[in-house]
C-alpha cells in the first residue's frame, strides 16, 4: 500500500458534490479537506474533475459467471471507466471462488433457466448455493424471444422463490409477454426492473408511465439497463426522464459480444453521457452510479468519507459519442463522460 493525495477536485461523495483534496494511505480515505498538504508516494492534480466514490454496475456478464457467449473479463470493462463493484445478471457457472478472484467487488444474480414455460428448480438450487455470501439475488430473462416462456407463470414463479428466500430479483423486461405494468404488479420493494426503457411491445411509455409511477410507488428499482443501443429506445429513455421517471440505477449490461462495437469506448462512462444527453442532471446520473446500486447490492461501496475503502475515480470529459439505436434515435455528444483514474483498495488500477 502507498500513499495518494488527490488535489483540485470536485468531490462526489455518494451524496452531493463538494471541493477540495483527498488524502489516501493504508487502502483507505484518510483525510477528506478543503485543502490538504502532505507528503504522499504519488500526488495527482485533478484540475478540477469529478472525483467520485468508485462507481457500481448492478448489470454485467463476467467471464466463468455468465455463459462464453455473453461473459467478458470483468476488470478490463470495468477499471478504465470507474467502476470498481460490479454484478453478473446473467450468472450460470462459477463460484464465489472465482467471483472473489477479480481485483472489482463482484457479486451475482443466480441465473433462473425456464424451460416449457416453468423454472428449473434443481439448476437455480445448486446456482443459489455456488456463489455463497457473492449472492446479490435471482435474475429471471422475462423474454419469448430467447426462452420457452409464454405467460406470466414463469416470472410468478421467481417471485415466490425470491420471497421465500428474502432475495430481489432482476427482471430482464424486453420481449415480454405481458406488459410493463403488468410485471410491475409482480413485484415487491427492492426487486429490480432491468431494460426499463426498451422500444417494441410492452414498453414502460406506451402507457403514459403508469408502470413506472407504480415502480416508484412500490420501491422497485427502475434500471436502465442500457445494453449499448440494444435493450434501450433512447426515444423512450428521453421521454420517461421528461415525465420525472429517471433511472434509479443505471448499468451497461456490458458483454464480450459487444463492448467495444457500439458507438465508441462502451463502458459506464458511456452509459453516463447517454444518460446526461436524455435530461437527466448530473446528481441524479451520479446517484444512480454510486450510492443507489450500492444500497441495491448491499455494500458499503458507492460512498466517499473519511475511514472508507478507498474505491473511487477521476472523471472528466472529452470522450466523442455517437450511438443510433434500433428505432433510428441518435445520441451524439463531443464531451461525454471520461474515466481518468481509477484507485481501488487505495491502489492506482488505472489511468488514462
Amino acid at each position: 500500500m502507498y500513499s495518494i493525495l488527490i488535489k483540485n477536485g470536485r468531490i462526489w461523495n455518494g451524496s452531493r458534490f463538494s471541493y477540495g483534496d483527498i488524502f489516501i494511505d493504508g487502502g483507505k480515505v484518510i483525510e477528506l479537506a478543503d485543502r490538504i498538504d502532505r507528503d504522499a508516494y504519488f500526488t495527482y492534480d485533478a484540475k478540477g474533475n469529478t472525483v467520485s466514490a468508485g462507481f457500481v454496475d448492478i448489470h454485467t456478464h463476467m467471464k466463468g459467471i455468465s455463459p462464453d457467449v455473453y461473459g467478458i473479463c470483468i476488470d478490463s470493462v470495468c477499471l478504465p471507466f470507474g467502476v470498481t463493484t460490479a454484478a453478473d445478471a446473467g450468472a450460470l457457472t462459477g463460484d464465489d471462488s472465482l467471483l472473489n478472484s477479480f481485483a472489482v467487488d463482484s457479486f451475482a444474480y443466480a441465473f433462473a433457466e425456464i424451460k416449457n414455460n416453468s423454472v428449473l428448480t434443481d439448476a437455480l438450487d445448486k446456482r443459489i448455493k455456488a456463489y455463497g455470501e457473492r449472492l446479490a439475488g435471482l435474475k429471471i430473462s422475462f423474454d419469448t424471444t430467447g426462452g420457452e416462456i409464454y405467460d406470466i407463470k414463469p416470472l410468478r414463479e421467481v417471485c415466490k422463490i425470491s420471497r421465500f428466500l428474502g432475495l430481489p430479483i432482476t427482471v430482464h423486461t424486453s420481449g415480454s409477454p405481458v406488459s410493463m405494468l403488468e410485471i410491475v404488479k409482480e413485484l415487491k420493494s427492492g426487486d429490480i426492473l432491468t431494460h426499463a426503457f426498451h422500444g417494441g411491445a410492452n414498453t414502460s411509455v406506451e402507457d403514459d408511465c403508469a408502470s413506472l409511477r407504480l415502480a416508484r410507488e412500490k420501491g422497485v428499482v427502475i434500471d436502465a439497463g442500457l445494453a449499448g443501443y440494444v435493450h434501450t429506445d433512447f426515444g423512450v429513455f428521453r421521454k420517461a426522464v421528461e415525465s420525472g421517471y429517471s433511472p434509479d440505477v443505471i448499468s451497461t449490461d456490458i458483454t464480450c459480444a459487444s463492448a467495444f462495437i457500439r458507438g465508441g469506448r462502451y463502458g459506464m462512462t458511456m452509459c453516463m453521457s447517454v444518460a446526461r444527453e436524455a435530461g437527466m442532471s448530473e446528481e441524479a446520473i451520479f446517484r444512480a452510479v454510486t450510492s443507489t446500486p450500492a444500497r441495491v447490492l448491499g455494500t458499503e461501496s458507492g460512498r466517499l468519507f473519511e475511514g472508507c475503502v478507498a474505491d473511487l475515480c477521476v472523471i472528466g470529459g472529452g470522450d466523442e459519442l455517437c450511438l443510433t439505436d434500433k428505432a433510428g434515435n441518435t445520441v451524439k455528444s463531443a464531451d461525454g463522460y471520461k474515466c481518468l483514474l481509477t484507485v481501488k483498495n487505495g491502489q492506482i488500477l488505472y489511468r488514462y
